[in-house]
């Protein structure tokens, strides 16, 4: 049994307790109506018919608590070890490109990460607790059509302000972006918030827009370094078109507007 097969059914079930609720509110309705009217045959019909009603929907409202079919300790389990294989076929269904990277999936410009003990999936370090792999797949087709927050400019500039942290007198040298990476999530609970996959996806997006110059002038390059390959100082991504590219250091220099 898959999340998306429980998930379904659990909702038949709701609905069908659900309209088993609508005909006892109309065989309420009609006791009220004969006793208004003082028709005694019409009061004991819709009593037992009431009566009937109310059994049935007990067995409804039963089946519906129970249809959910993975206990807390299954869930947990689920989501750890099968729930991203389910969101991954999922996406494929609905010919959604998506890739596995590292501790996440990758749907871009999205990053999803699976949170089992929280019952619910980081879409972009945001909580999401509507889990069903139909609709997180959805959701993520929804923001791949939204236009995304922030701005090339606005990372160009971050990027700039840790490059001369890191650099200080040294400024116009290569460094690694690992060093980077570590001057942005200096604060404790930094890399919780914003990992090495969300680094390197805004890194791409900026390598793809055409921005190289900050508001003073400098521009950037990411040179790389062939003899780092499978270090921990190099970032891999994965593009939209399945292109694996590696990036390792960011330089700049400062140029005559």
């Amino acid at each position: 049994m898959t999340f998306e097969q429980g998930f379904a059914e659990a909702e038949r079930a709701a609905d069908a307790a659900g309209k088993v609720t609508g005909v006892l509110t109309g065989a309420v309705k009609q006791l009220s109506k004969a006793a208004s009217e003082g028709d005694l045959l019409k009061m004991r019909k819709a009593s037992e018919r009431l009566a009937t009603i109310v059994e049935s929907a007990r067995q409804e409202v039963l089946n519906a608590r129970s249809a959910w079919p993975f206990s807390p300790e299954e869930e947990e389990v689920y989501l750890r070890d099968s729930f991203a294989d389910e969101v991954i076929r999922a996406a494929n269904a609905d010919n959604l490109p998506i890739q596995r990277q590292d501790e996440g999936l990758i749907v871009f410009p999205s990053i999803l990460r699976v949170a089992p003990a929280e019952r619910a999936v980081k879409i972009n370090r945001r909580k999401v607790q509507a889990i069903r792999p139909s609709r997180v797949v959805k959701t993520l087709r929804d923001i791949q059509a939204r236009k995304q927050k922030g701005t090339p400019e606005q990372l160009l500039e971050t990027l700039y302000r840790a490059y001369r942290l890191v650099t200080g007198s040294e400024y116009g040298k290569t460094v690694t972006l690992s060093s980077i990476y570590d001057a942005l999530t200096i604060l404790p609970g930094s890399t919780a918030s914003y990992d090495h996959t969300d680094f390197v996806r805004d890194l791409f997006l900026l390598d793809r827009s055409g921005v190289t110059r900050t508001k003073s002038g400098a521009t950037y390059s990411l040179p790389a370094s062939t003899g780092t390959k499978g270090k921990k100082a190099s970032y891999t991504f994965v593009a939209p078109d399945g292109e694996t590219i590696s990036y390792y250091g960011i330089r700049f220099v400062e140029e005559p507007a």
